[in-house]
């Protein structure tokens, strides 16, 4: 049975669509649409019909677009689009708002319900205790995006919404109002100095969240309480023991569709760096079981911008402790490559791979 996910770049105005065949292990772009601007990252909502996106355009944004099928074959059609005030890094939606956050500042846009699209900007969100935040103002800044917030997610129940930001090293936790509107809670500073959070993801439980630091390549665990703050519980490195963090930044971070296993990826600051995927068992409520991962793939290039790894759910995804195999996109802006992996728990491996056209660099996947 063939799967479809769709991909946004960093470089190219377009969303690309592929097609996944695990019997036939094969992977092929199968449509192009055009859009805004570049993406970098995608989120759709909970039925798959809508897809918003970071709009790396200037000024910039976030776009909205519903997702359509001709002739079997997803598409994207574009509905509207907003401006943000620093570029976007990250965005998320629940049924009534989409969040979006980047750099210095975030904002919440409420929805329409009869098209999905933005409705209005209905709360702006300043990341910045004093003064302006610093930037080195180069390629590698993004934007402001390294020395600032970079990502934005729901918790499970939607009532809590965490931002991680890099260059203030703290995830920063919101109370989520009827209207979508926030209200912060917390300000939890990362374990280390030097770690830099970059995303957030819950457990399905929603007890325990993830935070992926990308200046050391480490996964902490944090426990909810109170339902509105974060208290450290463990930490995972997710390069090799004898790795230095310096030679990476750490890219993403996911919870398997079986919730018995964490994916972790990092990425090669430099071209001659490899990037990793770690592997890591999960206990029944959510903690990490052991700080050895299971596995540790080296991908085929650095990344890039990304080696950003996102799993495929279920069906696709069929793996329990009775046995199955997840598959996940593995996306690459060094060369444009977009790989699926798999795991069968015992070991990861690439089980198929294609190119996007025109030099796009591949930045975030999302399954259909």
């Amino acid at each position: 049975m063939t799967s479809h996910f769709l991909v946004g770049t960093f470089n190219t105005p377009a969303v690309f669509t592929l097609a996944f065949d695990p019997a036939a292990r094969s992977l092929k772009v199968v449509n192009k649409s055009e859009a805004t601007g570049a993406h970098s990252w995608l989120s759709l909502n909970e039925d798959h019909t809508k897809l918003y996106a970071t709009a790396w355009t200037t000024p910039p944004g976030l776009a909205a677009y519903s997702v359509e099928r001709v002739d079997g074959v997803p598409a994207v059609k574009l509905i509207n689009s907003v401006e943000t005030a620093a570029r976007s890094g990250y965005c998320c939606n629940s049924p009534v708002a989409v969040y979006s956050a980047g750099g210095p500042t975030g904002e919440v846009f409420s929805l329409d319900p009869a098209t999905g699209g933005f409705r209005k900007e209905i709360q702006k969100l300043d990341f910045v205790d004093r003064g302006v935040q610093v930037d080195d103002g180069g390629v590698m800044d993004f934007g402001g995006l390294r020395h600032g917030a970079h990502s934005a997610d729901l918790s499970p129940d939607g009532k809590l919404l965490y931002v991680a930001d890099i260059g203030r090293n703290c995830v920063f936790v919101y109370a989520v109002a009827e209207d979508g509107s926030l209200t912060l809670t917390d300000k939890n500073i990362a374990p280390r100095a030097e770690d830099g959070p970059r995303h957030v993801t819950p457990h399905p439980n929603g007890q325990y969240v993830y935070s992926l630091q990308e200046h050391t390549s480490m996964v902490d665990v944090f426990e909810v309480v109170d339902g509105k703050k974060l208290a450290w519980k463990q930490g995972v490195k997710i390069i090799p023991a004898e790795k230095s963090p310096k030679l990476f930044w750490a890219d993403e971070v996911r919870v398997s569709p079986g919730k018995e296993y964490l994916y972790a990826s990092t990425r090669g600051l430099e071209p001659t760096e490899m990037g990793w995927v770690a592997v890591f068992k999960l206990s029944p409520d959510g903690l990490i079981s052991d700080e050895t991962p299971l596995a540790l793939w080296e991908t085929p290039t650095s990344g890039g911008w990304a080696n950003a790894v996102e799993p495929a759910p279920s069906p696709l995804s069929t793996l329990t402790a009775s046995g199955g195999v997840d598959y996940l996109a593995l996306t690459d802006s060094e060369e444009g490559l977009v790989m699926v992996l798999s795991w069968d728990g015992k070991k990861v491996e690439e089980v198929a791979r294609t190119k996007l056209e025109g030099g796009a660099g591949a930045a975030t996947a999302v399954w259909l």
